[in-house]
């Protein structure tokens, strides 16, 4: 068997987002969220696309978006790659879930709790050896808890996770190994084949059970990560080099050292910026200007005037 690749966008709201996989989200929140406790017993599938209220707000849209039984709303994120101004949209993802959730003279006590659960392919927090980071408002100088709890960031670093197949022990586990290693496998380890949750989502990750249409999405996904992945690497490596000899003629007087770790900054900036550009450029005529700004980093002036001078 050949499993899509559970980290591209298609094949994460496929496998988690749809009706007939409400049984696998709840498995799955419930191993991230609470320690593989069996706190949520049910959930409803919202609409992903998060509408403003108000005029000239941004609009968003999520991979996936559930209300647990209790009231609490749950936006997931799969983020393969490391764009800039991530930070900030999860923050203002979690921020505009929470204060939409009122209408025209309702009271603030109707507010439910919002949980941010990103996942991403990339490593976020250096200073932390955790997979698992939570955060939540605290007192500056005393870290205590503020009296609402009712946003949390979750997040979930891929590349921390080191566990072999023979090492899996918990739900956790298991369900963090299927979203590193389907791709990899050929077919589901009986390890894995005793949760249901996670057999019924190695099913839906077949490949030979995907139309010929969603073959063709997954694979332009495929492409277009690896394709920005490479692209960034290249520019990368380019404005390293081109900075480093900026640098070092820079820095003589300075400095040899001081002068090429600016140069290599300048360098890496201006490369990444005009890269930015390219993948945006190519992507006018397939993604609206919304999108393309989420993926390549870009404003969405910058993308607007790229449209309009294309």
């Amino acid at each position: 068997m050949i499993f899509i690749n559970p980290k591209t966008d298609f094949a994460f709201k496929k496998i988690f987002g749809s009706e007939q996989s409400k049984d696998i989200l709840i498995s799955f929140l419930n191993a991230l969220l609470y320690n593989a406790q069996p706190i949520i017993q049910d959930l409803e599938i919202l609409n992903p696309y998060l509408a403003p209220r108000i005029r000239g707000v941004k609009d968003t849209y999520l991979d996936i978006k559930a209300k647990l039984n209790g009231g609490t709303t749950v936006i997931i994120e799969m983020q393969v790659l490391n764009l800039k101004g991530f930070e900030k949209r999860i923050l203002y993802n979690a921020a505009k879930s929470y204060s939409i959730q009122l209408n025209i003279n309702e009271g603030y006590t109707l507010l439910k709790p919002v949980i941010a659960l990103t996942i991403t392919d990339f490593e976020m927090f250096d200073n932390s050896p955790e997979m698992i980071s939570r955060f939540i408002l605290k007192e500056k100088d005393f870290l205590f808890d503020y009296p609402i709890y009712d946003i949390e960031l979750v997040f979930v670093e891929l590349p921390k996770f080191k566990k072999e197949l023979s090492q899996l022990e918990t739900l956790t586990d298991k369900w963090i190994y299927f979203l590193k290693s389907a791709r990899s496998l050929q077919n589901v380890p009986e390890k894995m084949r005793v949760v249901p949750e996670i057999e019924k989502a190695f099913v839906i990750a077949n490949e030979a059970n995907l139309n010929r249409e969603e073959l063709d999405d997954l694979s332009h996904q495929e492409m277009f990560i690896h394709d920005q992945r490479n692209a960034i690497i290249k520019a990368t490596e380019q404005a390293t080099e081109q900075a480093t000899q900026q640098g070092i003629k820079q820095g003589i007087e300075q400095g040899i050292k001081q002068g090429i770790e600016q140069g290599i900054e300048q360098g890496i900036e201006q490369g990444i910026k005009e890269t930015q550009i390219e993948i945006a450029k190519r992507l006018l005529d397939v993604l609206d200007e919304e999108s393309i700004s989420q993926t390549t980093g870009l404003s969405l002036e910058e993308v607007h005037n790229l449209k309009l001078d294309n």
